[in-house]
């Protein structure tokens, strides 16, 4: 039985003309490589924070998921215009109203363990994801499928429980990775695949430990040939900035990322080195429990948004590598609507601290979700600006085991301890959906999901569940738009920034570069001597 198809003529142009740039990009990396005298070479990327969890399915942050890109591959992915484009796919087929998917795979790929990749596979790895019984972190974003179909052994369809016209975005995204199925049948039913990696990525894993690193070494079967063209990358947290920065210039790292912000300016005259910088999807924002008092009064969260100057933690915390968040979805989509920034004004804070009941503040507690540099500098400038309105905080910096553990697996909001919480968030489909409903839905709170402020606003989630299923591009434009006014109204959030990716990298490593999703592209990436 065949689905039906929409706009068939998009489709077959999907394949054929993405197909042929993928092609021709491969065949240029290799002409360019060719004749620039590559060499062998091991390289170590030093990172800002530590690594949660290897399990795609399971990993709670996006830094974790796009180093396992270097083992794991999905059926789509983004190119570096943010577009989704065929990995392990061949071409895809979506019915009429947008609630079913005919995906043609790839062929004579392998994974690590030497077994076939296909359509089965595709399903043992969604199986396992949608069963709710095994509760995994990135579940509610793919709850929408209602169940994968095994056409022939290079053909799958996916049945939605709703139309979705933005669904192979959301199976572009970092999450939805094929895992061996000898590693699903053997660990896939508690937390074992935390530590284990199996796919059919361009790279191997050697070992992994979430303080020491990621170690992963060239697939020699990889399917793409002359591909990887280094030997092996080891991808290390290291949340001191100066010590990333100190890595850089000794060579002991030949790409970090974020790059030390006060160190940017000396480092860029080092003509061995080259910064990279560009404007990203990244919100930092300061999630605010609305469950309980005094945050449940509009006017103490409204009072938390008048009293941090955006413009001065964009200095003193980014070095001017940020600027104020002015919207719930960053001006790099094309869904932004821009509303603010919300002004920095602290003598409204105080009024408005004073109509709610506190004209002498009040005492709570600001923890961070990262234990790097630039989040301590942003937690205590953030601290001394609610002192100066009466709010007094005692702060907190949250490694990830803690802060899994005491923020996002907390099984009832009445259990949540945290009050003010410096986070951030970005999504790379290119979907509002996944900008906003993962933080901001009622349904989406932990366990569930990321909605950490436990904001609840029945007509914001109705509005978004009417996007979602909208296949006329104008509607769904102006149900976000609602969406966003909403949000931005009810200040869930002190909206915070709009953070710049950064990195330093040595001039000899080729084709290693930032995303403005917050990612690096390495899949061309070799070393020139």
């Amino acid at each position: 039985m065949q689905s039906k198809r929409s706009n068939p003529k998009k489709a077959d142009r999907f394949t054929s003309v993405r197909g042929r740039a993928a092609i021709a990009a491969s065949l240029a990396a290799v002409l360019i490589t060719a004749s620039a005298g590559i060499a062998a070479k091991d390289i170590t990327v030093a990172v800002g924070a530590a690594f949660s969890t290897l399990d795609p399915y399971d990993c709670p942050d996006v830094l974790t998921r796009i180093c396992a890109k270097s083992i794991y591959e999905g059926l789509f992915t983004f190119d570096k215009n943010l577009k989704p484009v065929p990995e392990l796919a061949e071409s895809f087929e979506a019915s009429a109203d947008a609630s079913e998917y005919t995906i043609k795979l790839k062929t004579g790929v392998k994974f690590h363990d030497g077994t076939d990749f296909n359509a089965e596979a595709v399903k043992v790895n969604f199986d396992r994801f949608l069963n709710p019984e095994n509760r995994l972190n990135r579940y509610s974003a793919y709850s929408m499928i209602e169940k994968v179909e095994v056409l022939d052994p290079a053909t799958v369809r996916f049945k939605l429980k709703k139309p979705m016209p933005s669904f192979i975005g959301r199976l572009a995204a970092t999450t939805p990775q094929m895992i061996c199925p000898s590693y699903i049948e053997k660990y896939g039913t508690g937390k074992q695949l935390a530590t284990r990696a199996c796919g059919t990525g361009p790279y191997v894993l050697e070992r992994f430990n979430p303080n020491d690193g990621i170690f992963v070494k060239k697939n020699p079967n990889y399917r793409v040939p002359g591909l990887p063209k280094l030997d092996s990358i080891h991808w290390v947290p290291v949340i001191e900035n100066a010590t990333r920065a100190a890595m850089l210039r000794t060579g002991e790292a030949q790409y970090v990322t974020p790059m030390p912000l006060e160190q940017i300016a000396q480092l860029k005259d080092d003509k061995s080195l080259e910064i990279q910088s560009m404007p990203s999807l990244m919100s930092r924002y300061l999630s605010i429990n609305n469950r309980v008092k005094p945050f449940n009064d509009k006017r103490v969260r409204e009072a938390i948004n008048y009293a941090i100057n955006k413009e001065a933690l964009a200095k003193v915390a980014y070095a001017g590598y940020a600027v104020p968040m002015s919207g719930i979805i960053p001006p790099k989509l094309p869904t932004s609507l821009k509303m603010g920034p919300w002004p920095y004004d602290p003598k409204k804070a105080r009024e408005l601290l004073k109509e709610a009941g506190y004209p002498n503040g009040f005492e709570t507690t600001l923890w961070s979700a990262y234990t790097n540099t630039t989040a301590s500098k942003a937690v205590q400038f953030i601290q001394q600006q609610l002192r100066q309105v009466g709010i007094k905080v005692t702060t907190r910096l949250l490694e990830p085991g803690v802060r899994t553990s005491e923020v996002y697996a907390v099984q009832n909001p009445d259990d949540a301890k945290s009050r003010l919480y410096y986070v951030g968030w970005a999504d790379s489909t290119m979907d509002p959906d996944l900008t906003i409903r993962p933080v901001l839905d009622s349904r989406e709170a932990p366990p569930k999901f990321m909605n950490t402020s436990y904001y609840a606003n029945p007509k914001l989630d109705d509005v978004l569940d009417r996007a979602q299923v909208e296949t006329d591009a104008e509607k769904r434009q102006a149900l976000y738009n609602e969406a966003q006014r909403i949000a931005w109204s009810d200040a869930p959030w002190a909206f915070l920034l709009y953070e710049e990716n950064t990195a330093g990298a040595s001039v000899k490593l080729k084709n290693f570069t930032l995303r403005p999703d917050g990612g690096f592209d390495f899949y061309n990436a070799y070393w020139e001597e």
